[in-house]
């Protein structure tokens, strides 16, 4: 892997937290994610299934952890079933784990390989009462394509109709909505890619160049400094672009007077970070802008101070979209008549913010975890208010990600450029 080293304390501690909310007799089964073809013979890059890779630290295809804590003998208790390598493989796609380095990864002392699999998951079947199986439950997944865990699901009923079956989805959400230390150095590391690589297209940013140059340039700050890549499809949307959330086209070209938006954020281990940052093209705002702006970067600052334990998210939201609504007002967007006959169950400012302010982040960018769970020290969540203003091609979103702690907010992306004072300094200061 190009990340560094990750202690196997992490994926220990991890098991063990998941183990102790099992049924007694219990076992659990996670597999990786599959290589997803593309066309001819041709596959998508591999990207682990996130829980086994919380679990395990294992980042190779073909690979099953089975739990099972009250198992009759203490070899079978943690097992880690990885795809035997062969020098045929070595020399056509490349090297994979041995047994002793799979374990020093993971902690996990019992490796078999994968062909032995169906064999020893016979014998513990007939020790268990309960099995947890996994599925993806994400609140906002749509899933088309069969999964490796969808498969298995099918086969293992088939095969053993008559155990209980559980879902671990479940538990897994609520143990990784809250970050260890070591999660949160992972997270840091991922933002401080992100940091330089904004650095960069501040300097790279003039009328002119395209966005997939932009684009081009984030790509290669993440690669370069260990990053596989972008943790989610980066949005680099200029002038009119930018009034459309999930842009990621990246074809046009950056004008004079546009303001551009970008989203994107590195994955590092598998890790995610997430910005948003909205900069003028030509390197000074135009006072219409500049306004919007620094509307957006006032709500932006209130909704940080309101990610505190304690809160929950509908009355986090609630607040949020009151302080816009007063934002929109001042920007006469709406009227304080307007606001006070609207219907409360469809709020005008949502015209204009039609996107909620945060969410979880982590090993997924939209990360599990329960919504209306109450806040809690150890979350990470964006913070990400914005306007789209569709008549005038504006649109400018400010995101940075929070970690909520037994205090005040940490702000884990401080030290990238938000004031729009600085923003317009380090571009002329880029230029010079």
């Amino acid at each position: 892997m190009r990340y560094g080293s990750i202690a196997p304390t992490l994926f220990t501690h991890n098991r063990r937290n998941f183990t102790q909310q099992l049924l007694p007799a219990s076992l659990a089964i996670f597999h990786s994610n599959d290589i997803m073809p593309t066309n001819a013979d041709g596959t998508m890059a591999f990207r682990q299934n996130n829980d086994l890779f919380y679990l395990s630290g294992v980042d190779q295809e073909e690979s099953i952890l089975l739990l099972f804590p009250d198992a009759k003998l203490p070899q079978h208790r943690e097992i880690l079933f990885l795809r035997e390598t062969s020098d045929l493989i070595l020399v056509w796609e490349g090297y994979k784990l041995t047994k002793d380095e799979a374990r020093q990864l993971s902690g996990i002392k019992t490796i078999m390989w994968l062909d032995s699999f169906k064999q020893v998951l016979t014998a513990l079947m007939n020790e268990a009462e309960h099995v947890y199986l996994n599925s993806n439950e994400h609140i906002r997944s749509v899933v088309e394509v069969e999964t490796r865990d969808a498969r298995f699901i099918k086969e293992i009923k088939a095969q053993y109709p008559l155990h209980d079956y559980r879902r671990a989805a479940p538990i897994m959400h609520h143990l990784r909505a809250i970050k260890s230390e070591e999660e949160i150095r992972l997270m840091r590391e991922a933002m401080n890619i992100t940091e330089k690589a904004f650095r960069r297209v501040l300097g790279f940013v003039q009328p002119g160049v395209w966005e997939y140059e932009i684009e081009a340039e984030i790509v290669h700050e993440f690669v370069r400094n260990r990053s596989r890549g972008p943790a989610y499809g980066s949005i680099i949307a200029s002038g009119a672009n930018a009034c459309i959330l999930h842009y990621v086209s990246n074809d046009r070209e950056c004008k004079d007077g546009d303001v551009l938006l970008m989203d994107f954020g590195a994955e590092y281990a598998n890790y995610a970070a997430d910005l948003s940052r909205s900069i003028p093209v030509n390197g000074t705002f135009t006072k219409r802008q500049r306004d919007v702006y620094e509307a957006v970067l006032r709500v932006m600052k209130f909704a940080t101070s309101n990610l505190l334990a304690g809160n929950n998210i509908e009355d986090y939201h609630a607040a949020v979209g009151r302080t816009m609504e007063q934002e929109l007002i001042k920007l006469d967007l709406l009227t304080e008549s307007d606001v006070k006959n609207q219907d409360p169950s469809a709020p005008l400012y949502k015209k204009y913010f039609m996107h909620g302010t945060s969410h979880y982040l982590g090993l997924d960018v939209h990360d599990v975890g329960a919504k209306y769970r109450v806040f809690e020290p150890g979350m990470v969540y964006t913070c990400e208010p914005g306007i789209y203003i569709r008549e005038e091609g504006l649109g400018i979103r400010l995101e940075n990600d929070i970690l909520i702690t037994r205090s005040q907010p940490e702000d884990l992306m401080k030290n990238i450029p938000l004031e729009a004072d600085d923003i317009e300094r380090l571009m002329r200061e880029a230029r010079a």
